[in-house]
């Protein structure tokens, strides 16, 4: 028991999103149970253990985060464990909604009754039911895998003019996992050299957990062509993954040029392009400390940061483009009321595409893998490229 309260201490989050979800199907079966339809004993135990099982499936997704469980099962079955337990709690919250709209027409037109409305609510309810469910499965299977070639113009006041025009291809969050094979990433390298790019960047990600195929993703990311090199910065699950140093050097190994806290100088033509890369900034915490170093004065300043909350930082240390990932563009997204909601937005405003700020600008890609849910709603993957362009 202090075993499993010291890991819910430190997954704070995750274990508040478990206690919604159970607390909101504890309230479902309450009501189920008084309703008087179901009032009898086979109809009462069908309830009840479709609630154990449903609480089972939650609990072990929530303990296969940890590597102590995770470990005495294939990683295949722990990803897709975890996964499925995900859908579930994402299921039932959007059916018990629908239920309880359903619960509200009916009593609203319960009087006077009619076979049209009867009708009506019939169609309703089904429809309520089936909507989630199908959303859902699109995510999963279908536009998890609509990988597309995302292009965008950046416009870089006094751009020098040897970098007018310079592309630069981004591979961001792959997530190599169970959740994206070996052959989807192929397609993507493919994709991304379709493309003829002077600079390719892999801005982190490229796991989920230590035990993802890492010397695998490399050996694919090496397989980018561009003129300038392929250059990368460092994202949060390299840190849970405990890879960071390996990566790096595994990566410089294979000509993919990891900058820690560090800057190369790029020629094209008579113009200098200065590439900066930072490790994973950790939310809230001092970020880009020591960067400011990394700026040359007088040529075009580029920043690698996996996160991109840190942009108005970089914006201020004088980084002309920052270039992010991190939030899978949302991931999941709704719009309700021309509001875009997204979980992405509660850890920053920059969740997808280009931002300008004080004549400095951020560009984020949606990226390519999941992770948690493995479904993609209102957020397909992509290979982003970067055009440089003077006006």
């Amino acid at each position: 028991m202090v075993f499993l309260f010291n890991l819910a201490a430190r997954n704070v989050l995750d274990m508040m999103l478990l206690a919604v979800v159970l607390l909101v199907q504890a309230g479902v079966v309450f009501l189920l149970l008084r309703t008087p339809s179901l009032r009898g004993l086979r109809a009462r135990r069908g309830i009840l253990m479709a609630a154990a099982a449903s609480a089972c499936l939650l609990l072990i997704g929530f303990l296969l985060l940890f590597a102590r469980f995770n470990r005495h099962f294939p990683a295949w079955i722990g990803a897709w464990v975890r996964g499925s337990a995900m859908i579930w709690a994402v299921l039932s919250m959007l059916w018990t909604a629908a239920w309880l709209i359903h619960r509200a027409l009916r009593a609203s037109l319960a009087t006077p009754h009619s076979s049209s409305r009867r009708g009506f609510l019939n169609t309703a309810g089904a429809s309520l039911f089936l909507a989630p469910a199908a959303v859902l499965g699109y995510g999963i299977f279908v536009q998890r895998f609509n990988l597309r070639l995302r292009e965008q113009e950046i416009v870089i006041p006094g751009l020098a003019g040897d970098l007018d025009g310079i592309r630069i291809v981004q591979l961001t969050d792959i997530h190599l996992s169970p959740y994206l094979s070996e052959r989807e990433l192929m397609h993507a390298v493919a994709m991304a050299n379709e493309t003829f790019p002077h600079l390719a960047l892999v801005t982190g990600d490229m796991i989920s957990g230590g035990s993802d195929p890492l010397d695998a993703c490399l050996k694919h990311l090496a397989g980018l062509r561009a003129e300038a090199g392929i250059y990368g910065c460092l994202g949060n699950h390299e840190i849970y993954a405990n890879a960071e140093d390996y990566a790096a050097a595994q990566g410089a190994r294979l000509g993919i040029h990891y900058l820690r806290n560090e800057s190369a100088r790029l020629k094209f033509g008579g113009a200098t392009m200065n590439l900066a890369g930072v490790d994973y900034q950790r939310f809230h915490a001092p970020y880009l400390t020591g960067a400011e170093k990394l700026v040359a004065p007088g040529v075009f300043n580029m920043m690698m940061s996996h996160n991109p909350d840190v942009f108005p930082v970089a914006a201020r240390q004088g980084y002309d483009l920052t270039v992010s990932g991190h939030t899978h563009g949302g991931q999941v997204r709704v719009e309700i009321l021309r509001q875009d909601l997204n979980v992405a937005r509660f850890f920053t405003p920059y969740v997808d595409g280009l931002y300008r700020r004080d004549g400095r600008a951020v560009f984020v890609s949606r990226g390519i893998g999941t992770i948690g849910l493995p479904a993609r709603i209102g957020a397909p993957p992509e290979v982003a490229l970067l055009r440089l362009c003077r006006s």
